[in-house]
């Protein structure tokens, strides 16, 4: 069973209200994120609040995080207002396809979507809704990034490999284009498990970069994963 909470170095992410728990994808999106030149940020499906929290500490931008499932909201809501970057996050109760700016649009999207499409599903439901992309697909994901989006803004989400590559082909219908790719491995020895990717409205060759989170043996970080995380995990 996991922990009620998970303590970070500056805040602590409480989750037992949640349909879905701090993950190491969350963290590595949240710790990865491009936020140069950020003043306004769209967390999609934001869960605990992590992304919205981390990113909040990363920069001074004004977030909105979104999240349909009204328990996991109420404990976002509950996670921010804990932290100390609380007046700069404000959690809606809502989907995507329900959302509509109040003010301007985004320079930056983030999302750690729900990517199973085929796989068997959890019998508890509301984690189902929330790992399964029934209840938010690639295009309704793509479409409400072009609604919501700057022109010159960016959107960036983490994925397995198979489906992070399905969903690069299918951003260009939408003129989103992939302009950076972070591959990352569990092990040396591993396949590629996860791309961090980031888009844009306008196409040029991508960058590819890689990122391995373990050496040989389990919990033997590698120096890189601890570059990119220790301003957050408590055991680095």
């Amino acid at each position: 069973m996991a922990n009620n909470y998970f303590s970070f170095k500056q805040f602590t992410i409480y989750q037992d209200k949640s349909a879905f728990k701090v993950g190491t994808d969350s963290v590595l999106l949240g710790a990865c994120i491009d936020i140069a030149g950020v003043r306004r940020i769209l967390d999609i499906g934001s869960g605990t609040g992590i992304i919205s929290i981390m990113l909040a500490q990363r920069c001074d931008a004004e977030i909105t995080a979104i999240e349909p499932d009204y328990e996991s909201y109420i404990q976002n809501c509950e996670n921010v207002s804990r932290c100390d970057w609380h007046n700069r996050i404000k959690v809606e109760n809502t989907s995507l396809q329900n959302f509509t700016a109040r003010k301007a649009k985004f320079d930056l999207i983030v999302t750690n979507p729900p990517f199973f499409s085929d796989s068997l599903k959890s019998p508890d439901l509301r984690k189902s809704f929330t790992r399964h992309n029934d209840s938010l697909t690639t295009d309704e994901i793509l479409e409400g990034t072009n609604r919501l989006l700057e022109d010159e803004g960016r959107l960036q989400l983490i994925m397995p490999y198979v489906e992070g590559n399905v969903f690069i082909a299918e951003a260009h219908k939408y003129g989103l284009y992939c302009n950076s790719i972070l591959k990352i491995r569990p092990l040396p020895s591993s396949e590629i498990r996860r791309l961090i990717l980031k888009f844009s409205k306008i196409q040029k060759k991508p960058s590819e970069s890689f990122l391995t989170i373990e050496h040989g043996r389990r919990h033997e970080f590698t120096e890189e994963y601890i570059n990119l995380t220790k301003e957050f995990y408590l055991k680095f």
